[in-house]
């Protein structure tokens, strides 16, 4: 007892260990992020086995302790928006944490914003397509201005001159971030503003005005809602011109040094993307271009949708395997009742479903990006099939990405919540690319419209699907239903999510059949194609060979 509260004095030592750890999985650190079986015979099939080298370089990086805490650092501490400086000088500035820095420069270095468009080689969109998917699977938001510059070049290429003069810093590894005369930098990064906040998606009730000025160029006036990366240097920004709603390329900065009226109002605050900065520019008086023909905005700019799409398929790709790459590190080192969580009939049920749902994302991306290679080569048939699939595989793949992701994390259970270990990330960024470039409801009706007014995207996917004709009977039989639906009704639009989702499945379905194991294919098709189809991960049918698809998984076999 103390002299003078009568309470026992606290022990100097402790009785016994009431902190020593176990039965916590190590780190996922110091591992190869494109050492992935799935990832490789994708690139390997879709003509870019040429770059694996380069692919496992940055799956080292991306998988490093260094390039991990600059992914968290990152999201830890914010963009933050300066309008103006210690004077009142306008300046609309973007503050960022090095971090953000760092991971910009290496993804820049490695190709993956426009370069592929400078690289003659056969494959070279599937190589960028697949360091895009490795590299993103650190950090995700970061890679926003990185697709957008990879985006603009078909784009601009409809304004020949301004293509000549841009696209070589478009297309080069050099990160060179802050605000100077575009052609006295060594790289340049793009973005776009095509959203209002009286139309969202509805461009065509766009109110911002563009009037052409004596020199040539154009001063556009009006108030964007939603533009992606603002601290980027050059945009393709759709407004009003007397001839129609027209593209224009707006940069920060003129060509004789002066600063454009691009004031930044405020930057989004929003659910995750947390390290990448989205805001609301206005123009008045802003100097533009004109890219392509005056009225024809929505075709000009549509090119570089198409491609940011695909980004959003690679994207949600990725981020499905993260999560699955974790939860399986995890269930391969956790043990519950005396065995490996792996071990236990439920979890591999679990776990299972949700390798099958990321090969089949996987697959159909790295498909899609072997189309978009082709396409740009001159191949008819893979520009008709991309089409339709990109627009497909934007609407399934991000819609199952949320689901997919936060089953991967109740696999951590508790542990799976707490931020550090990188799942609520995960999680939070997970509905992002099923909202950017055109929500689920704007991809659906756009799946029809080719269906109307494209028969020959219809005949490629035909085409794509059939050729696994007699694989796989459940296969044959989705295929024979679907293909009655598709003759469009007055009900079309009612039903149109039900009919793309098919048309996800199908094709899918057809890629496993010719492409993955026997295990993967068959379990594919037995949960998605036939019998109860539509139910929670983790309710695949007894039978299904668990041992043939688990081995599949990302990271070491366990």
């Amino acid at each position: 007892m103390t002299a003078t509260t009568g309470v026992p004095p606290l022990r100097s030592e402790p009785t016994a260990r009431t902190h020593e750890v176990t039965n916590q999985p190590p780190p996922l650190v110091g591992h190869d992020v494109a050492d992935d079986a799935v990832l490789l015979e994708g690139v390997r099939r879709e003509g870019a086995e040429w770059c694996l080298d380069d692919l496992h370089r940055i799956g080292r990086r991306a998988g490093s302790e260094e390039v991990q805490r600059w992914a968290d650092e990152a999201n830890r501490h914010e963009p933050e928006l300066r309008t103006h400086d210690r004077y009142g000088n306008r300046v609309d500035e973007i503050d960022f944490h090095p971090a953000y820095h760092s991971l910009m420069r290496e993804a820049i270095a490695e190709g993956l914003g426009g370069t592929p468009w400078a690289d003659p080689r056969p494959g070279a969109h599937v190589a960028r397509a697949a360091g895009f998917m490795v590299w993103s699977t650190a950090e995700a938001g970061h890679g926003c201005p990185v697709s957008m510059t990879y985006a603009v070049v078909p784009a601009l290429r409809a304004a020949p001159a301004l293509a000549e003069r841009y696209e070589p810093l478009l297309t080069s590894r050099v990160y060179d971030p802050g605000l100077r005369a575009p052609e006295g930098k060594r790289g340049l990064l793009a973005g776009m503003g095509m959203t209002e906040k009286q139309g969202g998606t509805d461009v065509r009730t766009n109110t911002t005005t563009a009037v052409e000025a004596a020199d040539g160029s154009w001063r556009l006036r009006g108030h964007k809602w939603f533009t992606s990366a603002p601290m980027n240097d050059l945009f393709l920004v759709l407004a009003q011109a007397p001839g129609g709603l027209s593209c224009f390329l707006v940069p920060r900065v003129l060509p004789d040094g002066g600063r454009n009226t691009f004031r930044i109002q405020r930057l989004k605050d929003k659910l995750g993307n947390r390290s990448n900065a989205s805001g609301e520019p206005e123009f008045d008086d802003t100097v533009g271009w004109l890219v392509g023909a005056e009225g024809q905005g929505v075709r000009t700019i549509i090119d570089m949708v198409t491609m940011t799409r695909l980004d959003c398929v690679l994207g949600s790709a990725s981020g499905t395997r993260a999560a699955l790459a974790q939860a399986a590190h995890h269930i391969r080192h956790r043990s519950v009742l005396g065995a490996r969580l792996v071990d236990q009939p439920l979890m591999r049920n679990v776990i299972a479903d949700l390798g099958i749902e990321s090969e089949a994302a996987t697959t159909l991306a790295l498909r899609i990006a072997g189309a978009a290679d082709r396409a740009q080569r001159g191949d008819a048939g893979e520009r008709a099939f991309l089409r339709l699939a990109t627009a497909v595989g934007k609407y399934w793949v991000c819609k199952r990405q949320p689901a997919a992701v936060a089953e991967a994390l109740e696999c951590l259970g508790g542990n799976g919540y707490d931020e550090a270990s990188g799942m609520p990330r995960l999680y939070r960024e997970a509905p992002l690319n099923g909202i950017w470039e055109g929500s689920g409801n704007v991809n659906a009706l756009d799946v029809l419209r080719a269906l109307a007014r494209e028969p020959e995207s219809l005949e490629a996917f035909r085409a794509e699907v059939e050729a696994a004709g007699g694989g796989d009977a459940r296969l044959d039989a989705a295929w024979r239903e679907l293909r009655g639906d598709l003759v469009l009704t007055e009900d079309a639009q009612l039903r149109s999510r039900r009919l793309v989702e098919r048309l996800a499945l199908v094709l899918q379905g057809s890629l496993l059949v010719r492409h993955a194991p026997h295990a993967v294919a068959d379990a594919f098709c037995a949960s998605r194609l036939a019998g109860d189809r539509g139910l929670a991960f983790g309710t695949l049918p007894s039978g299904t060979d668990f041992a043939g698809v688990i081995e599949r998984l990302p990271g070491a076999a366990g």
